[in-house]
């Protein structure tokens, strides 16, 4: 394999999940096998079909309900293939599963995955089995599994972390006062969960600036006449693992300071070394500017540099930035052939949509700060983001816990409504 090729390998798998492509690829055989062509139209404007009888032409067809059974037959699989996995990483020996073979990249699972329940719940709702021309998708696998990840989770979830931007709230604005988020975000607390907000923003100790981008959420909080010990489950992790408060009885943030907290072990370089890395990634980002001719300032900050663009970037762009920087400070940290976590000063580069940032540490250490502070295991820990691919910053953190990969706070939305019905389920049940 020559270097050239493994350069293009990698431009080209920084935009791919490698098990949702595999999932992918098994449910294409029954989509081009099955899948059966619209019906011909007779000359009278009826058409030819014999699949159904009945006036209920929402009730499913004989060939629709086989094709669901197919799928689901997939899923089921799969899910057996990520027991065999989870069972063979107890015993230490994970590269020996059926599913690492196929899928070599695959990480950890902490919990099963109730693959088969999941697909049949949103083919529900949304007819993937039905349809003829559009095989299931890559979204519709991403939702399938943040459903599954969602069952499996509820009855032990004890720590919920998100992403801000694209997750909580648009990218680059504030919590509305009004989002439908406010209350299942309560609901949480309420239910004695713990929340942070993990987010690369970095602003310090400055806990107004969270406050300003936070003002709807907290004041939904005031308006719910949350008690002390509720208020107190929710926190904010700036700068991806840098700068974390906690909210006060009177729904204000507070800084902690880090000998509040065990974070000792978990982020142990020096100011000098932050400075060196980021020296490293502004001549970096820099270069990226001059050499395609982008129109950008560089903005250095404590713990973070990014370029802030003064026009519209593509992805493309951005993720040549973010990719420059991470080969970049591989290098200087002497481990050209190692990720971004396995280094001895951990960072982030990543494209941020509109910008593309460097910052020291991850949400990898972010979301285990967080475990650690609330006792919170792996299986009993989820995060909610939207940057999963690898020029992302979520993606770490699928090393530490249980994940959904959402694309709006729509998709968070929905996501935490499914969770919110599977908790009062089992609450009744256990009433």
């Amino acid at each position: 394999m020559t270097s050239q090729y493994r350069v293009n390998y990698h431009l080209r798998a920084h935009k791919r999940d490698n098990l949702i492509e595999f999932i992918k690829g098994m449910l294409l055989t029954p989509f081009v096998l099955h899948s059966q062509p619209a019906p011909a139209q007779l000359p009278d404007g009826t058409r030819e079909d014999n699949s159904s009888s009945g006036d209920d032409d929402s009730r499913s067809s004989p060939e629709e309900e086989a094709n669901a059974e197919r799928y689901a037959g997939i899923f089921s699989n799969i899910e057996l293939l990520i027991n065999e996995h989870r069972e063979l990483m107890q015993h230490g020996i994970p590269s020996y599963s059926r599913l690492a073979r196929l899928v070599p990249s695959i990480g950890t699972f902490f919990t099963a995955l109730p693959l088969e329940q999941a697909f049949r719940h949103i083919n529900k709702q949304n007819k993937i089995s039905a349809r003829k021309y559009v095989p299931p998708s890559f979204n519709d696998i991403r939702r399938i599994l943040n459903i599954a990840q969602v069952m499996a989770i509820a009855e032990g979830l004890q720590l919920v972390t998100f992403d801000g931007d694209m997750t909580l709230y648009a990218d680059g604005q504030n919590f509305e006062p009004d989002s439908e988020l406010t209350g299942l975000l309560i609901g949480l607390l309420q239910r004695r969960i713990s929340v942070a907000i993990v987010t690369a923003a970095g602003y310090g100790a400055d806990a107004a600036r969270y406050e300003q981008r936070l003002a709807g959420l907290l004041r939904g909080f005031a308006d719910a006449g949350l008690s002390a010990a509720e208020v107190g489950r929710f926190y904010v992790l700036g700068g991806e693992c840098n700068f974390l408060f906690r909210c006060r009885a009177d729904y204000r943030l507070e800084f902690l300071e880090d000998s509040q907290y065990t974070s000792s072990a978990l982020r142990s370089w020096t100011d000098a070394q932050v400075q060196q890395l980021l020296d490293v990634a502004e001549a970096e980002l820099a270069d990226c500017v001059q050499r395609m001719g982008i129109r950008a300032r560089i903005l250095r900050k404590p713990r973070a540099v990014g370029l802030v663009p003064s026009e519209t970037l593509t992805r493309e762009q951005l993720d040549e930035c973010a990719l420059s920087s991470q080969v970049a400070l591989l290098k200087f940290q002497g481990s050209p052939k190692s990720q971004p976590c396995d280094v001895p000063i951990p960072f982030c580069a990543f494209n941020g949509g509109g910008d593309c940032w460097v910052d020291i540490g991850n949400k990898l250490i972010g979301v285990r700060i967080m475990q650690e502070l609330v006792a919170s295991p792996p299986a009993a820990t989820l995060h909610v983001g939207d940057q999963f691919l690898s020029t992302g910053n979520d993606i770490s953190t699928r090393a530490a816990c249980c994940t959904c990969w959402i694309v709006n706070p729509e998709e968070t939305q929905g996501m935490l409504t499914e969770l919110d019905a599977i908790l009062d389920q089992k609450q009744k049940h256990s009433d």
